[in-house]
């Protein structure tokens, strides 16, 4: 009577095995991406949010003399590209379509009006300003009407998120919308409003103290 043989089953080669964990990995990744963007997943473990922020500390004080005759609400629709020379979109680069709305702010500072500035006749009738021209402040740009519409991230984009402290950041888009509303502020006839403003700002105020003739130039 013959005894039958055992085989022993077959081991899987080195390299077959390094691929099939590649593989595992990867579907596990595309997996999470899958669950993180579909609705109501995102919090299927119940995950809870705490803030343990500090007290804020007064740093410094700082006296304002200038007057915020005018603001201007601007929207720029940022689409920021960056590509490897020598890969594929699909393996290195990102493509990011950002929605940015901010306002930029036009003010007169009344702090740099001199005595030379400001003339009154004898009997208080007449009064004569000459103010700065009106400057624009920085853009400010906010997050409650910001969004990203889209993005595009290649393979080792991905997988560089994983081991990034500010994954999916958007200091990029943020910083080119930023720059795009304060050029469209300057192209806009903000400062020119602003100086209206206060024109008819200093009139109502000069005229209720009594002043029958008011009048207000602009210059350096």
């Amino acid at each position: 009577m013959t005894t039958p043989v055992k085989r022993l089953p077959r081991r899987m080669p080195g390299w077959a095995k390094v691929v099939a964990a590649l593989v595992l990995v990867l579907v596990v990744f595309f997996a999470g991406l899958r669950l993180s963007v579909l609705p109501g997943l995102k919090d299927l473990f119940g995950t809870e949010t705490h803030d343990r922020s500090g007290p804020a500390l007064l740093k410094s004080v700082q006296d304002i003399s200038r007057y915020d005759a005018a603001s201007g609400n601007f929207q720029v629709v940022v689409d920021l590209e960056k590509d490897a020379k020598l890969l594929p979109d699909a393996i290195r680069g990102t493509r990011t379509l950002y929605v940015g709305a901010g306002t930029v702010d036009a003010y007169v500072d009344l702090g740099k009006v001199g005595k030379n500035d400001v003339k009154v006749n004898g009997d208080r009738t007449s009064a004569t300003l000459r103010l700065p021209h009106a400057q624009l402040g920085k853009p400010a740009l906010d997050p409650d009407r910001s969004y990203a519409v889209s993005k595009q991230r290649g393979l080792f984009d991905r997988l560089g998120d994983l081991f990034s402290d500010n994954p999916n950041g958007e200091q990029a888009v943020q910083k080119l919308a930023v720059r795009h509303i304060g050029d469209a502020a300057k192209e806009s006839e903000l400062t020119a409003r602003a100086e209206s403003n206060t024109t008819g700002m200093l009139e109502g105020l000069l005229r209720s103290l009594g002043f029958k003739e008011v009048r207000v130039s602009y210059g350096s």
